[in-house]
């Protein structure tokens, strides 16, 4: 049996940081999946061991399933070290009306002493972009039973806040046990920009820094900006984009089309968020509004943070002159 190396409903089915990536969960994984889980129940929603002829049951019934539904109640992967399988997990419990869903992941068992931080650190890294970046959830928790106190501080490193201890919640080995409730909420919106937006690009496009890297480096004036403003809000050839973080309007993204059917990129970002990620977030999150599309970004060849953004999301480069270079991504 094989499944599908795609689910339908996600853009992306790769995700990776370093030498750990994340792909849509394999065939091939399940019996060592079975392994980690049986010698892990302690800490699983899972009453007695699996067998090999359960495994392959579920996996034919269930998890094949999952790769031709349109809005499945889970999202599993494998979770990959190079090329071999170390842990798998997903988004369960899916409420797709809500925006939320309930994380899992389970670790090869001989990793648990000495790489759980580690792997729980690249997971959720992983599996956020997943659910955040893919299907805009608003918000994502875990659900443990107060038995792994090393699991408490990678989640809560990674923005999580405990949100509940329901008390002596699950019966297990003949005793009752909490269940703690960590979540994380959305923090980033891509609005559409509005009238109402002109003070805020007109105060971002005259920042220094961005005239210096634009091709047109004059401060730009009030009412021509006004001007330019109402033509791009009313044309069918832009799309214009502001992203908040924490309800803090941090940047800004346009997508003007040209003769030749490409989506060329400009993006700013203001001078309180600049060199921490917010231009290859703000760019991400533009692109997931296309299905598909040619896209491009000029940039001149001083302006080496941009260069670093658009090569991090994997744009190809190619020197358009002697003052600029052009990213070309065909999505």
């Amino acid at each position: 049996m094989r499944f599908p190396e795609t689910y339908p409903f996600l853009e992306c089915n790769q995700f990776q940081q370093g030498n750990n990536k994340i792909v849509p969960i394999r065939y091939e994984d399940r019996l060592e999946i079975m392994k980690w889980r049986n010698e892990q129940i302690y800490h699983l929603r899972q009453k007695e061991p699996l067998t090999k002829d359960k495994q392959e049951a579920y996996f034919r019934d269930i998890i094949a399933d999952l790769f031709v539904q349109e809005q499945p109640n889970q999202i599993l992967f494998s979770y990959l070290e190079g090329e071999k399988c170390i842990g798998y997990g997903g988004l369960v419990h899916i409420n797709w009306s809500d925006k939320n869903a309930e994380l899992s992941f389970v670790i090869n068992t001989d990793f648990e002493k000495d790489y759980f931080y580690f792997h729980w650190s690249t997971y959720l890294y992983l599996i956020e972009q997943v659910a955040f970046e893919e299907l805009n959830f608003h918000k994502i928790y875990t659900y443990a039973f107060d038995l792994r106190p090393q699991l408490y501080e990678a989640i809560e490193n990674a923005g999580f806040k405990r949100e509940a201890t329901l008390k002596e919640h699950c019966f297990f080995e003949k005793k009752y046990t909490d269940v703690v409730i960590h979540s994380k909420i959305n923090d980033y919106v891509l609005k559409v920009a509005e009238k109402h937006d002109a003070e805020l690009l007109f105060y971002w496009a005259n920042d220094e820094d961005v005239r210096n890297n634009s091709f047109n480096s004059q401060p730009i004036l009030w009412k021509d900006h006004l001007v330019w403003l109402n033509g791009k809000l009313s044309s069918e050839n832009t799309r214009m984009y502001i992203l908040y973080y924490k309800k803090t309007p941090i940047g800004q993204i346009r997508f003007d089309r040209n003769q030749i059917e490409q989506w060329v990129i400009d993006y700013s970002i203001g001078i309180k968020f600049r060199g921490k990620g917010f231009g290859r977030k703000i760019i991400n999150m533009g692109l997931k509004k296309f299905k598909n599309g040619n896209f491009v970004g000029l940039v001149k060849n001083t302006n080496l943070a941009s260069f670093k953004t658009f090569e991090k999301i994997g744009f190809d480069s190619e020197k358009a002159s002697n003052f600029e270079t052009k990213f070309i991504l065909l999505k």
